[in-house]
């Protein structure tokens, strides 16, 4: 009995110093729609629309930077969610599957903006890779697609223009 006693308490002891301590200002945050989600990402790419238009380029580029990074990792977080879930509970692999999809388009839009950057500063050469990343990830049969392939073909990356077939546009 003793030893099941100590053993209780030392795990109590060791479990109590790692749990998450929720401050006021967390909690505040959740509450106010802060946290990192894709509404986060959609702030930062209004962020830098802002600044794009207001002629800071430099700093539009920090916030597109920004919301391609967070889209990768929600879009890594989401897919670890619903792996974890699969076969428990199909709800919430569907729910991560949905939000993945999103957090590659807003993804798609964020390369589609900071490429625009960089191609009004005369910099195709850092433009092209994101381009080719938006045609990867959206395929040309969407909107998104198309544009990407689009500018692609005014940079003089490729030569080949591409008209979808009016069946085959989506998005």
């Amino acid at each position: 009995m003793r030893r099941l006693l100590l053993l209780s308490s030392l795990a109590i002891g060791l479990v109590i110093p790692f749990t998450p301590v929720v401050c006021f200002a967390q909690a505040n945050a959740s509450q106010t729609n802060d946290g990192f989600n894709l509404s986060s990402v959609d702030a930062l790419l209004a962020k830098g629309d802002r600044e794009a238009a207001s002629g800071n380029l430099t700093e539009a580029v920090k916030s597109y930077d920004k919301a391609r990074n967070a889209s990768r990792s929600l879009l890594s977080f989401y897919r670890d969610l619903g792996g974890a879930f699969r076969g428990l509970d199909a709800r919430i692999p569907r729910d991560m599957d949905q939000k993945g999809r999103e957090s590659i388009e807003k993804l798609a839009q964020a390369n589609l903006r900071l490429a625009a950057v960089y191609r009004r500063q005369n910099q195709s050469e850092v433009a092209v890779p994101l381009l080719v990343e938006v045609v990867k990830l959206m395929t040309p049969s969407t909107v998104d697609g198309r544009k990407a392939y689009q500018q692609l073909v005014e940079v003089g990356f490729v030569s080949t223009p591409y008209a979808a077939p009016a069946a085959a546009a989506t998005n």
